[in-house]
């Protein structure tokens, strides 16, 4: 069957073509780029890490469109309509352009070979941004690294944010057993650069092992917070065989982006910028534009308006170390009001006992999806974390309904635990 709309084609590749399993590997999705003949045209950066990828593709897509260049941008997951994960210049792409890419993939599959729903997205997004002819695509790993999909295209610059515990069933319970997974997108010669400090031992025997020089944070770039608001990059690497011209960028802006990592992941960024260069010649005006006008929901997202409200996709436990850090930063609130529900698969308990000191009271619902937990499951773990002010609701949307009506304007609403759960509330009207 041939689905003629873009909401029949993600119901069938959610419901068919691979059971919807997680199934790691490349042999699948390298046939079928190699039939297609698509071998990007541009400069490619990707982007993997345990947390802070979203941030730093968001970073890079508007400061390069700032300087007027076309950037495709692949992320995931979206958190309301699937088109969010493959935007040009940071907007998403037509149910139209989707549908057509699906329609290529689909004749390239042929009779012998059965995609999942993530490789979809991949060859899709770049078909889409091959076909829009953009300078640049920055492509966002989904999980780990070296299975991931995104990694049957080479990197022209690799960026690993940060390495923590997540997804262990599928990339490991250690960190140097993830980072193993994250360099997996090195490539041979070109520049690797990593957020991590310090750096996994794996990560850095497996980038001597290829050949892959790497930029490392604090040793050959950096940044300094300043008063008044602003920041300033230093890159200076330390690997001459890369060619890279040593730069100071003073007087930045503070990130649109809230929180106090985002300086770190804004460096990560400017580290990218500096080694494409050559390529594309950035203005300091394009990089303070990008940094002003930088917009990713849902991570550590500081509505307008009183009651205070914070959504944050966050879901383990270096996710929840930022978000606790950010907490602390706002002002004072009367009563923490968390709106919360996290997927079964994720370290609930870390969490919590990460978090649980910054409210004074909890919502909580289920996510109505397979791997969501349920409400018992949810009232267990908190119970378990010595939570007890907890009410339970149906779903999400009603637990932040909730908290709306009751909240003061001295108060603090924080919903929180998923993407899915975040995406839930983004269409309910605060008054």
């Amino acid at each position: 069957m041939t689905a003629k709309n873009l909401q029949q084609w993600l119901t069938q590749l959610e419901q068919g073509m691979a059971g919807g399993v997680i199934d790691m590997g490349l042999t699948r999705t390298q046939t079928v780029k190699e039939r297609m003949a698509l071998t990007p045209k541009c400069p490619v950066v990707i982007v993997g890490g345990t947390n802070g990828k979203g941030s730093v593709c968001a970073f890079l897509t508007q400061i390069y469109a700032q300087a007027g260049f076309k950037v495709g941008t692949l992320t995931s997951p979206h958190l309301q309509h699937y088109n969010e994960r493959i935007a040009i210049n940071g907007v998403p792409s037509s149910d139209e352009d989707i549908v057509c890419s699906f329609e290529r993939i689909q004749a390239a599959c042929g009779s012998d070979v059965a995609l999942t729903y993530f490789e979809y997205n991949v060859l899709a997004a770049v078909d889409v941004f091959d076909r829009a002819n953009v300078d640049v695509m920055v492509l966002e790993v989904g999980m780990g690294g070296r299975l991931d999909a995104v990694n049957v295209f080479d990197a022209d610059v690799s960026v690993v944010t940060s390495v923590d515990i997540d997804h262990q069933a599928f990339l490991g319970d250690n960190v140097e057993q993830i980072a193993f997974e994250k360099a997996g997108i090195f490539r041979t010669g070109r520049p690797a650069i990593v957020g991590q400090l310090p750096l996994p031992e794996s990560m850095q025997q497996h980038a001597d092992n290829i050949g892959t020089p790497l930029l490392l944070l604090q040793r050959d770039f950096g940044f300094t917070k300043q008063e008044q608001q602003q920041w300033s990059f230093r890159f200076a690497p330390q690997n001459d065989a890369l060619h890279l011209t040593e730069r100071n960028r003073h007087a930045l802006p503070i990130p649109a982006l809230r929180g106090a990592y985002q300086l770190g992941n804004a460096a990560l960024a400017l580290a990218v910028v500096e080694c494409l260069n050559h390529h594309f010649p950035i203005d300091i005006g394009a990089i303070k534009r990008g940094l002003l006008l930088v917009q990713n929901p849902g991570r550590f997202q500081v509505l307008p308006g009183r009651p205070l409200v914070v959504w944050d996709v966050g879901h383990n436990p270096h996710a929840a170390k930022a978000l606790r850090n950010g907490l602390m930063s706002l002002p004072y609130a009367q009563n923490r009001i968390a709106v919360f529900s996290m997927l079964a698969d994720k370290d609930i308990q870390s969490v919590l006992d990460i978090v649980k000191d910054q409210f004074d009271e909890w919502l909580i619902a289920p996510l109505d999806l397979p791997r969501g937990m349920s409400a018992v499951a949810l009232q267990d773990a908190l119970a378990q974390a010595d939570i007890h002010a907890v009410s339970v609701f149906t779903d999400v949307k009603n637990a932040y309904q909730k908290a709306l009506s009751q909240a003061t304007e001295n108060d603090r609403i924080v919903v929180f635990g998923s993407f899915h759960t975040v995406a839930e509330v983004m269409d309910v009207p605060r008054y």
